[in-house]
């Protein structure tokens, strides 16, 4: 694979002192069509114990993945859900959402997880939000001749010839989101060739005869496969795809839109009450 940039993810809080690490993009290019990508992983109850309560959006897609532990979802669509281990959620969030993710505490496994912004086209940033997650369905899965797993999380993958299709369709610009686990000094080869952009993020291990490891976030060419090796350490990366919007953005907190007139709507509309509330 042909690494074009590398970034390291910083270390931030968030929601009620949330530790996570952060890679941001909301230049609306360097990313594009992702905004950001928030990881979520301790062992330390008290580093995510405050979870992230009731807060609005506008104008972005949220992807939420966990590997480890759980959260709560509430908004005022109706939906209450509990998100674990394994487990996927989505949420276009268009003209408005008001939502909640409150810790499940596992004291065994401690917490890991993501979530993950995308931004969505200006033409579509007004009309009513959508959810969907993969409590009932689970997430597909394939594994090749070397035992790596790619856990499609959101649109179509192809792996050594194999393809399959992730759990959640329709993400903003063409998104497609999956989890490769790679076991020590075994390889695996994507097809990312239909996308514009092909972002690799590190969670776990490090990537073999390289000094890129977990917090890492690489940009390759969709022009080359993916080739994926594991160092003696394994490996497990989030490989995100899609095709860039090319659009300006505006961005305020929980609302990304494409002007600043829009985000001052957006908080108007916020605070009149608008957006509905968690009932």
């Amino acid at each position: 694979m042909k690494v074009i940039r590398s970034q390291k993810a910083y270390a931030t809080k968030d929601g009620a002192g949330v530790r996570i690490n952060r890679i941001a993009g909301f230049d609306g290019k360097s990313l594009d069509p992702y905004l950001m990508i928030d990881e979520l992983k301790s062992d330390d109850e008290s580093d995510y114990i405050g979870g992230f309560p009731p807060h609005p959006h506008r104008g972005i897609e949220t992807f939420t993945y966990i590997r480890k532990g759980g959260f709560e979802h509430q908004d005022q669509m109706g939906n209450k859900k509990a998100i674990r281990s394994g487990d996927v959620q989505w949420m276009s969030t268009g003209r408005g959402v008001v939502h909640s993710e409150m810790p499940l505490v596992d004291e065994d496994n401690g917490m890991h997880g993501f979530q993950i912004w995308l931004n969505m086209p200006a033409k579509e940033k007004m009309r009513p939000p959508r959810y969907k997650d993969s409590i009932d369905t689970g997430v597909p899965m394939l594994v090749n001749s070397e035992q790596v797993e790619l856990r499609a999380l959101a649109g179509a993958w192809s792996m050594d010839s194999q393809v399959i299709e992730g759990v959640i369709q329709g993400l903003a610009g063409d998104g497609a989101i999956a989890d490769v686990i790679l076991p020590k000094n075994a390889k695996a080869v994507l097809d990312v060739s239909k996308h514009g952009k092909v972002l690799v993020y590190i969670h776990s291990g490090q990537l073999a005869d390289s000094a890129f490891a977990a917090g890492n976030l690489l940009e390759v060419s969709p022009s080359e496969p993916l080739k994926l090796a594991a160092a003696e350490s394994g490996l497990g990366v989030l490989v995100l795809a899609g095709q860039p919007i090319n659009e300006e953005i505006a961005h305020m907190g929980p609302f990304v839109m494409n002007t600043q007139e829009q985000l001052r709507e957006a908080l108007r509309d916020y605070q009149l009450g608008n957006f509905g509330d968690i009932v």
